[in-house]
């Protein structure tokens, strides 16, 4: 080897060369990172995640006391549309053989509550980036010694997700009444699920308080290829306005098949496969005018934050990131390694007391825990202007735009979210004939 004949002095040189160029790490932080890693939302939790760790890791690393850390990620596909047998096992193995110090992902309410356990198990710092359901964070308030680890990064939870969709529902109607000046009739459509449950049963109660009338729900399985059966008693019921609650591949199955039957009614709620910039090929096209919740648009900024992440997200990924990619980047940049520089520890307990307790801004707001009318910690997410509110956005011939919030106020005397870059949305052309 050409090295044997440097010598002594060259190869000492050589050795001091190397270390200049590249950090001397000490132990690495292992970040497991758990998701359906063959859907959209498991791959969305790993390029988050690779992004703020690869930022991380350029920059020198996390400072632990007087120690720089490299952060190592662990992949663990959940399979969990599939199986939850699978989120579990994956969720144990990350804890016995890989020994993970922490872990962000999980995403089907079915499966992120077996997953929860199991780190609770090991008393390892588990922030969600997936599930909704507002009873993963009472949990934390009801049994604190035993949940205290578990936190919530995105979304919402499902009460703020359904109010969230409700004053997107309630601007359709308002721009369809001022367009059309129409009767509002509203048909539920959700996919079987469990964290559907709940939204369609406050769907149920809040659509006529709206000044709409109700027509019916329905209720595909969340894998349905063919709607057709649906989308036409929908036709049938008259509805104008059709209230989406799909998380999975039926999302795409609706929207072309209601696209293609030019069924009359605008498409309102929340459709996670439209949030995808591939959405509009999976539809044919056939997905325009689909509005849905989400995180990020191209074109929207909610502060100074907003555009250097999404730039960087579009550069390595080509393309938007969802919801999951978000939560994943934003729980390692943004809550996990602060607090672990503040505490300068990687012990759970002393992070779990210093995140709680912080208000910290990310891409898509500010982060605030909250804490239950008597000061128990949730760690669930406040929601609202100031805070965190997530979009409105809307597919409006080939791009998907932003529409939502503009001048929103959560109370009268409330402040107000505006945001840069929001457009008008628009009704289906066919609607107005």
């Amino acid at each position: 080897m050409k090295i044997m004949t440097l010598g002594w002095r060259g190869l000492f040189v050589f050795c001091i060369v190397l270390t200049m160029c590249f950090p001397a790490w000490g132990r690495t932080i292992k970040i497991g990172v758990i998701g359906p890693m063959q859907f959209v939302q498991g791959k969305g939790h790993w390029a988050g995640a690779t992004l703020a760790a690869d930022e991380i890791n350029a920059r020198g690393g996390v400072q632990v006391g007087s120690e720089k850390m490299k952060i190592e990620l662990v992949k663990a596909d959940s399979n969990e549309f599939i199986n939850v047998a699978d989120a579990t096992n994956a969720m144990e193995r990350l804890m016995t053989q890989d020994k993970v110090d922490f872990v962000v992902g999980g995403f089907r309410t079915e499966a992120v509550f077996p997953m929860q356990d199991i780190a609770m198990d090991y008393k390892k710092i588990f922030i969600d980036c997936g599930a909704a359901t507002t009873a993963l964070c009472t949990r934390v308030a009801e049994n604190y010694s035993r949940y205290k680890y578990f936190f919530r990064q995105t979304p919402f939870n499902d009460i703020y997700l359904v109010r969230t969709s409700f004053a997107h529902l309630a601007m359709a109607g308002a721009v369809m009444k001022k367009e059309l000046n129409v009767p509002i009739k509203c048909a539920i459509v959700a996919e079987k699920a469990a964290w559907t449950e709940g939204m369609i049963k406050a769907a149920q109660a809040t659509i006529p308080k709206l000044g709409m009338e109700l027509v019916g729900t329905w209720q595909p399985s969340d894998k349905a290829t063919d709607v057709t059966a649906e989308l036409s008693a929908i036709q049938k019921s008259g509805a104008n306005i059709v209230f989406t609650i799909f998380s999975a591949s039926v999302g795409i199955t609706f929207a072309r098949q209601a696209g293609e039957l030019k069924i009359p009614a605008a498409q309102v709620g929340i459709n996670v496969e439209a949030q995808k910039d591939g959405f509009w090929e999976a539809t044919k096209g056939m997905g325009n005018y689909v509005f849905t919740t989400n995180t990020y648009c191209r074109g929207v900024e909610y502060n100074e934050l907003t555009t250097p992440f999404m730039d960087k997200f579009i550069k390595r990924f080509n393309e938007t990131p969802t919801y999951t990619a978000g939560g994943t980047h934003d729980a390692i940049m943004y809550a996990l390694v602060p607090s672990i520089e503040a505490v300068g520890s990687l012990d759970a307990d002393k992070i779990v007391a210093h995140l709680e307790n912080r208000e910290y801004k990310v891409p898509s707001g500010i982060v605030k825990y909250e804490k239950t009318k008597d000061g128990k910690p949730t760690h669930d997410l406040t929601w609202g202007p100031g805070y965190l509110t997530s979009l409105g956005v809307q597919w409006q011939d080939g791009k998907l735009v932003g529409v939502w919030p503009n001048k929103w106020k959560l109370t009268p005397d409330g402040p107000e979210a505006t945001y840069k870059g929001i457009v008008p949305m628009k009704l289906p052309p066919w609607l107005k004939k």
